[in-house]
C-alpha cells in the first residue's frame, strides 16, 4: 500500500517528471568536473529547469495556488489559502560533486497549516510522502519514527554552516555540536535537510537539527515527520520553523532532552 490520494498523485507525477530531468543532468555532472565554473553554472541551470517543471506541472492541475520557490521566490496566485513550497534540488553541493544524495522537496500549506509533503531522491528512487491525517510513507512502506528513549543510543543528524555564515553563527553551531556529541551515540552530516527530515520519519535518525534554513527546505519534511509520529519545533520550542529558520525534528521521546542540550542546560 502507498499514499494514493488525488493530491499526492498530482505531487508525485510532478516530482517524477522533474526527477527524470534532474537525473539526466546528474549524469552529465562528472563530465564537467574539469571546469569548476562550468559545472557550477550547469547545476544552477539544472536547478532552475527542475523548478520550472515542478511549477508547470503543479499549476496545470492546481491553477490558482500560490508558490514559494527557492529559485523564483514567491509567486502569488488567485488562491491565497493554498501555497506550495518547492525546492527543486535540496543538496545542490552534493549534486555538484556527483554525490547521489539530493532531493526534490514539495510541501503544501492550506490556510496557514502544512497539510502535505513529498521528498524524492531521483538518484535512488526513494519517495517519501505524507498527507495530514493519512500517515507517512516511504515508497510502499508505512513510516514510523524510532522508539529510542535514551540520548546515549541516539543517532542525530545536523547541517554545518557554510563559509558564507557569520563567525558568531559558526561558533554557535560549534558549541551546540560539542554539547550534542557529548550526549549521543553519533552525529551525521549528509548535506540535504529534506532527506535528513525524511530519515527521521523513517527511524534511521532519531533526530535532526539545523539553523539558517528556508521554508522550502523544511515544509515537506515537517509534514512527513509529524505523520510518522514524530515531533517538530524550532530551537526555542516554538513553531516558527518556516520563517525563523531553525528546526529540531525528533522521534518525540528525545525532544525535550535535545532542546535542553542545544540550549546548554543540564538535564535533570
Amino acid at each position: 500500500m502507498a499514499l494514493n490520494t488525488p493530491l499526492m498523485n498530482v505531487m508525485t507525477a510532478a516530482a517524477r517528471k522533474a526527477g527524470k530531468a534532474i537525473l539526466r543532468d546528474f549524469g552529465e555532472v562528472e563530465k564537467l568536473q574539469i571546469s569548476r565554473k562550468g559545472v557550477a553554472d550547469f547545476v544552477t541551470k539544472a536547478d532552475k529547469k527542475a523548478e520550472q517543471i515542478l511549477h508547470d506541472e503543479l499549476i496545470r492541475t492546481r491553477p490558482h495556488y500560490s508558490f514559494v520557490m527557492e529559485e523564483s521566490g514567491t509567486v502569488e496566485g488567485p488562491d491565497k489559502t493554498h501555497r506550495w513550497y518547492i525546492d527543486p534540488i535540496d543538496g545542490t553541493t552534493n549534486f555538484l560533486h556527483g554525490v547521489p544524495h539530493f532531493a526534490i522537496s514539495i510541501g503544501l500549506e492550506r490556510e496557514g497549516h502544512l497539510v502535505a509533503g513529498l521528498i524524492y531522491n531521483p538518484a535512488t528512487d526513494d519517495l517519501f510522502t505524507a498527507e495530514k491525517g493519512k500517515g507517512a510513507w516511504h515508497n510502499e512502506t508505512r513510516l514510523r519514527v524510532s522508539g529510542r528513549r535514551e540520548m546515549g543510543t541516539a543517532l542525530v543528524a545536523t547541517g554545518v554552516p557554510n563559509m558564507g555564515v557569520a563567525q558568531a553563527k559558526r561558533e554557535e553551531f560549534s558549541n551546540e555540536l560539542s554539547r550534542i556529541m557529548a550526549e549521543v551515540a553519533g552525529v551525521r552530516r549528509f548535506g540535504a535537510a529534506a532527506l535528513d527530515l525524511a530519515w527521521v520519519a523513517a527511524g534511521r535518525y532519531d533526530a535532526f537539527w539545523e539553523r539558517a534554513l528556508s521554508a522550502w527546505d523544511v515544509a515537506a519534511g515537517i509534514v512527513i515527520v509529524r505523520e510518522a509520529g514524530g515531533l517538530v519545533s524550532d530551537l526555542t520550542s516554538g513553531q516558527d520553523m518556516l520563517t525563523g529558520g531553525s528546526i529540531l525534528a525528533s522521534n518525540g521521546h528525545l525532544h525535550g532532552a535535545l532542546l535542553k542540550t542545544l540550549k546548554g542546560r543540564t538535564r535533570a
